[in-house]
């Protein structure tokens, strides 16, 4: 895995719901994934912008912040590739994968 440089979150716009502790890509999602785009949407995911997921994992979402849990938002990039994005927990680490990283 790849580590981010957390800079990125003090020009991101909006207001965090949660702390993403370490943020971290795998390689394949790396190398598949436009580097805007992987930002655009860590940014979505910060501020509670779920974007794909299904009703279910919305609302798992809202709970897991208000009782803790593991947050996790779906995108899809401009070609379509699906890709996840997932806050552990105890907000140490967020990552960046493709489903079949999974």
């Amino acid at each position: 895995m790849i580590a981010f440089n957390d800079n990125f979150l003090s020009s991101s716009s909006g207001r965090l719901r949660f702390p993403p502790g370490q943020i971290v890509i795998t390689p394949n999602a790396l190398a598949q994934l436009p580097h805007a785009e992987v930002f655009t949407a860590l940014t979505r995911h910060l501020t509670g912008d779920w974007r794909d997921c299904s009703s279910e994992d919305r609302q798992a979402n809202e709970r897991a912040l208000e009782s803790g849990g593991r947050v996790f938002s779906v995108y899809h990039s401009a070609d379509q590739q699906r890709f996840w994005i997932i806050t552990e927990a105890d907000h140490t680490l967020t990552t960046v994968l493709m489903p079949d990283d999974y």
